[in-house]
């Protein structure tokens, strides 16, 4: 009877103490050891040498900071149709936080997300959140800033750009450096002529392989001095190298895939924010929000600079990086004049973010329009 009596009380006491350690927070062997679990959709595939190649960069990165901390899982080629399901299945898996990587991710993301509020979800250049979605981007526009001012001080003055979809990211892009573009021209003392400073044409997609060789080759043979690829492959940088015309990349370094005539090229860097990110949801500070950073968070680098670029060039584009990097953005600052002539960014004033994300109009130098 004794030993029973003393069995019994021995098994109260351990229950009592793992209660004790529950209710204190201390983890259990099991919960100390769990990884957190991250997923990823991706719009295409890890090789597409642009937008998701980038993104992918960002995996590896996440993984090369945290790799034994974190369980990663990744789902290529997640196109709108999908995309729920894809969400659904990964929440149904019990992941801490999930990342969609493409605007047509929004929806069906915000739709998921509802349904799980104890998962953490971020999107990639929406405008919705929720109170457990968040989104996230890069201010790319200051790297094609410094690109199109690198131009200038070349004394580039003939710009031919293969744009992309006619929506507020790209139009700031093509305006950023358009005014970079400016701004070099006339610190190297070399006219700009607004009629035809640089010229823009509209793929009408995010990657068209054939198209944008085909409006590439078009450019050239108008006789555009300089090629600005703005879509997710390096086809249009390619096809300028062919023709024997510089050409700068963007997303992903185009001097990588071929293009060995891009001078620069503005690049994704989505690691740092990945690393950010899943270290709150770890911390329990993660919040929904949303996260615009540039260069002064590391989220936008250039490449290598071509052989060709001149060391006084160079110099010039990195003390302009490194103003940025110190959070001195001024690349939108007034007066800033559309097409038309119309005054848009009075003196002393700049464009507030809000005025960036829903941009809908082309500074002054830019030929083409916007598509309806």
């Amino acid at each position: 009877m004794n030993l029973k009596k003393n069995l019994r009380i021995g098994v109260v006491m351990i229950i009592a103490l793992v209660g004790l350690a529950m209710v204190s927070g201390v983890p259990t062997a099991d919960a100390a050891s769990k990884k957190l679990k991250v997923a990823f959709a991706l719009l295409w595939t890890i090789d597409d040498q642009g937008w998701t190649t980038a993104h992918y960069h960002g995996i590896e990165y996440l993984k090369a900071k945290m790799g034994d901390q974190i369980e990663i899982s990744y789902t290529e080629k997640v196109l709108a149709a999908d995309a729920e399901r894809v969400f659904r299945n990964y929440a149904q898996q019990g992941y801490d936080i999930i990342f969609g990587t493409t605007f047509e991710h929004m929806d069906p993301m915000l739709n998921v997300a509802k349904d799980y509020p104890d998962i953490a979800f971020e999107h990639c250049s929406g405008f919705k959140t929720g109170p457990n979605m968040g989104n996230y981007f890069a201010r790319m526009y200051q790297g094609e800033y410094l690109a199109g001012y690198m131009a200038g001080l070349m004394g580039f003055k003939n710009v031919g750009t293969v744009a992309t979809n006619p929506i507020p990211e790209p139009i700031r892009g093509i305006n950023a450096f358009t005014i970079g573009l400016h701004k070099g021209l006339k610190e190297a003392g070399h006219a700009f002529e607004a009629d035809k400073a640089n010229t823009v044409v509209w793929l009408k997609a995010w990657r068209d392989a054939i198209n944008e060789t085909t409006l590439a080759e078009t450019l050239v043979a108008r006789k555009h001095d300089l090629i600005r690829q703005m879509a997710d492959t390096p086809d249009s940088s390619v096809a300028a190298c062919a023709a024997g015309v510089p050409a700068i990349g963007y997303g992903e370094d185009a001097a990588r895939y071929g293009a060995d005539c891009a001078l620069v090229s503005s690049v994704w860097n989505w690691g740092p924010i990945y690393v950010d990110k899943v270290q709150q949801v770890m911390d329990g500070t993660w919040k929904a929000g949303e996260y615009w950073g540039g260069f002064d968070k590391n989220n936008v680098v250039l490449s290598d600079f071509h052989a060709t670029v001149p060391e006084a060039v160079r110099q010039k584009v990195m003390a302009e990086k490194d103003k940025l990097a110190a959070g001195q953005d001024d690349i939108f600052a007034g007066p800033l004049y559309d097409q038309k002539g119309t005054l848009m960014v009075p003196e002393g004033q700049k464009a507030s973010d809000k005025d960036l994300l829903t941009m809908g109009w082309l500074v002054k130098g830019v030929r083409g329009s916007i598509p309806q």
